[in-house]
């Protein structure tokens, strides 16, 4: 791959980590309880974390969030999902939300070659 394709997703995690500093740098008691809920939400309970990381993944290529299909990919590598199990996820995304997802398949598919190389997945 070119170096290009391997600094995309290196830029992301360094402008996500750099922005979140951003926001929570804001000390605003609401904005740090969504933040909280949203990692608390994703850990195992009725559903395993690598379940509701392949739900996430789905709900973000439907909503068409790039950023999000990104770290729900890392999220997803991270808990031990299998390429097969998450492709088999976005399918059904491009199912619910239809050609529109196509392009955000696309960049799924791009940032799961990066996950590779990296041997995160």
């Amino acid at each position: 791959m070119s170096p290009e394709k391997t600094s995309r997703l290196e830029q992301f995690r360094a402008k996500r980590a750099a922005q979140n500093e951003k926001v929570m740098s804001l000390d605003h008691l609401g904005v740090k309880r969504f933040f909280n809920l949203d990692t608390t939400t994703y850990k195992d309970g009725a559903l395993s974390s690598q379940t509701k990381e392949l739900l996430g993944l789905v709900a973000s290529a439907v909503l068409r969030c790039n950023d999000c299909i990104d770290y729900h990919l890392e999220q997803c590598a991270k808990a031990g999902t299998t390429k097969e199990e998450i492709v088999d996820a976005l399918n059904v995304a491009l199912i619910v939300g239809g050609s529109i997802v196509i392009p955000h398949f696309r960049h799924a598919v791009e940032t799961l070659e990066f996950l590779e190389e990296e041997g995160e997945l």
